[in-house]
């Protein structure tokens, strides 16, 4: 089935910047989209980006477009969410997940996904 572990997550000042790592293992996922989540206290998680299983297209939400970039490195199993411009509204634990194969990142939208992660936690203080 493979295993998806989120790290790079911590503390950061409002427009800071940090960059999380979603390395997959057991398996691997170079066919699939693959993207972020989040889900901030007392709210339901929301999509933030995902990228093409070449990495070629991306697509993000409204809230991070401009501020946030994705990408992933094949070779390493590994997708990366670089964060700019953080603000206090992005603090929340950070999940990554796998698209369907072949499919386009915006898909990842509307997906359903069977299991989640740890997360990392980004804290912004403002």
């Amino acid at each position: 089935q493979g295993q998806l572990v989120e790290s790079g997550g911590g503390l950061v000042q409002a427009g800071g910047s940090l960059r999380l790592s979603c390395a997959a293992s057991g398996r691997t996922f170079n066919s699939y989209p693959m993207g972020w989540f989040r889900q901030a206290p007392g709210k339901e998680r929301e999509f933030v980006a995902a990228v093409s299983w070449s990495g070629a297209g991306t697509y993000y939400a409204d809230s991070v477009k401009g501020r946030f970039t994705i990408s992933r490195d094949n070779d390493k199993n590994t997708v990366y969410l670089q964060m700019n411009s953080l603000k206090s509204e992005d603090t929340a634990v950070y999940y990554c997940n796998v698209g369907r194969r072949f499919a386009t990142p915006a898909t990842m939208t509307q997906s359903k996904y069977d299991s989640w992660g740890q997360g990392t936690q980004v804290t912004v203080s403002s």
